[in-house]
């Protein structure tokens, strides 16, 4: 009988643990764009690498074993991967998105899907009821982000999915910030799961990746052609890099998750800091689904100060994080979505969903964590207090 073996150990020792043809420890990067074909009616299983290449197939079936998928797939992105899925849609169809949801995707979707035909409605998925009462007779996708970029806001998943089921829709979701580790969406159910694996799965600020893993036979096949149809795939030198990062992905969530909470629970109780969004924290409106639905809370908290005043004063004397765009790297990130990952968004879109010119989302590295919470404590102590703030 198979030992059954933990999600840690699968991310060292699973089929590609070593080449079956020299032993190598390493996956061999084959960078041949064609392939000879020996037999003049029957080609070989690669024959053009946009078709399939083994470096990336062996990225691909390593996600979707660690996802529970029959079926993973490599994009040159984490918007490759979310624009490839999108194109299973027709014009007519109509999406449901989370409203609390990437720039990136509002943009696709607003932008570029609303050019074809296809209409969307953006809700807040925290609310079944409202999600519910969204869904047409021409829904067929909906599409989710838990914990959501940049509020983390959390959806319960089972509830969408039985949603979807009813009305014959297909369910995404954006496993970005949990990666398989924390949470596995498609044994909730998902037809498709999404990462930018440039994030928490590569993990090293080295690479632009895309991934997508689905659960069924018939939605691979479609997927698959669109994804070579489109052309959008992943280098292989870039499929090696996070083939590589997945190696220590568990070790280096585990350590940014837990400062994350320690950093949560120290803004929480600090008087400059007007609002700390972390599903860990017990007062989070999505703690208890969150708790319910994955092994974990992750990394990436986001929190508010007064204004952009305060926001810029506060990136002006931290010392430790980067300021830059993205998440999930062995160093910690601090963003500013107003003008970073939500600046495609309207200004006006952007503040009704609750991203003011005062939030800031933070992505916890492998620093320690007292040698972060003391950076914030010195750059917040040049924050100047609001009334507002000081009155609490």
């Amino acid at each position: 009988m198979e030992q059954r073996v933990s999600f840690q150990t699968k991310l060292l020792h699973n089929k590609w643990k070593t080449d079956p043809q020299t032993g190598a420890v390493s996956v061999p990067i084959q960078h041949a764009s064609t392939f000879h074909q020996f037999d003049f009616d029957t080609f070989g299983k690669y024959d053009y690498s946009r078709s399939g290449n083994p470096t990336r197939e062996a990225l691909e079936e390593t996600i979707a074993a660690l996802e529970g998928g029959v079926r993973g797939f490599a994009f040159s992105s984490g918007m490759a991967a979310i624009s490839t899925a999108f194109l299973l849609l027709s014009k007519g169809d109509h999406v449901l998105v989370t409203e609390d949801v990437y720039g990136g995707t509002y943009r696709m979707i607003t932008e570029v899907l609303s050019r074809f035909g296809i209409e969307y409605t953006f809700v807040d998925m925290t609310d079944l009821h409202e999600v519910a009462s969204h869904i047409r007779p021409n829904t067929k996708v909906i599409y989710v982000e838990t914990p959501s970029n940049p509020l983390l806001k959390v959806t319960d998943i089972r509830g969408i999915v039985k949603l979807a089921k009813a009305n014959g829709c297909l369910t995404f979701l954006d496993n970005t910030f949990m990666t398989p580790a924390l949470q596995r969406p498609l044994d909730l159910g998902v037809d498709v799961v999404l990462h930018s694996a440039t994030k928490f799965l590569a993990g090293h600020s080295d690479v632009v990746a895309g991934l997508a893993v689905v659960k069924d036979e018939e939605l691979a096949k479609q997927l698959y052609k669109l994804q070579n149809a489109f052309g959008a795939v992943l280098g292989v030198q870039d499929a090696w890099l996070v083939l590589r990062g997945l190696k220590t992905l568990h070790v280096r969530l585990k350590q940014s998750s837990e400062s994350a909470f320690a950093i949560a629970r120290y803004l929480a109780s600090h008087p400059k800091v007007e609002e700390v969004f972390y599903p860990g924290l017990t007062h989070h409106p999505g703690h208890s689904v969150q708790r319910y639905q994955a092994s974990g809370f992750g990394a990436v908290l986001s929190f508010r100060l007064a204004d952009e005043e305060a926001a810029r004063t506060f990136v002006k004397h931290v010392r430790i994080p980067v300021f830059a765009v993205s998440l999930g790297a062995v160093e910690s990130i601090l963003s500013y979505p107003a003008k970073m990952s939500h600046a495609a968004m309207p200004k006006e879109e952007r503040e009704r969903r609750g991203i003011t010119d005062g939030l800031l989302r933070l992505s916890v590295g492998l620093e320690a964590t007292d040698d972060l919470i003391a950076d914030f404590e010195q750059a917040l102590s040049h924050v100047k207090e609001t009334p507002a703030v000081s009155a609490r």
